[in-house]
């Protein structure tokens, strides 16, 4: 599982936002909303290059994997590391604490539904 400080997430939303994005922009983009130095968005970008979410190639920055396939991952991780994969398990212990709205609800019974369609046999 790739872990992700604050910063570098942060960063990370920058990047999937506006790729690909020419690493001068990145640059100057950081400079603006995160108020880094060139050196800096190079250190952070270099790092989560290795870690396999993005690739810089000829100044052009490009995501690998995409925002949703990045914490659909997280999440897939979390709840077989805190609930032995057991989603049922996490939604219980999710809603004991957190109401959902009839619109929450609703949502995930259509997500249920779509579910069941597209496997039925």
């Amino acid at each position: 599982m790739i872990e992700l400080g604050e910063v570098q997430a942060r960063f990370a939303d920058i990047v999937w936002a506006n790729a690909p994005i020419p690493s001068g922009e990145l640059v100057k983009l950081c400079e603006r909303e995160l108020n880094w130095k060139k050196p800096t968005t190079y250190t952070v970008l270099r790092k989560l290059c290795e870690k396999g979410l993005f690739t810089n190639t000829d100044g052009l920055v490009r995501a690998k994997i995409t925002r949703e396939q990045f914490y659909s991952a997280q999440s897939e991780q979390f709840v077989e590391e805190s609930f032995s994969g057991s989603l049922p398990a996490f939604i219980a212990a999710f809603t004991a604490r957190k109401r959902l709205t009839d619109a929450e609800a609703d949502e995930i019974m259509r997500m249920i539904e779509a579910y069941r369609k597209e496997h039925e046999s």
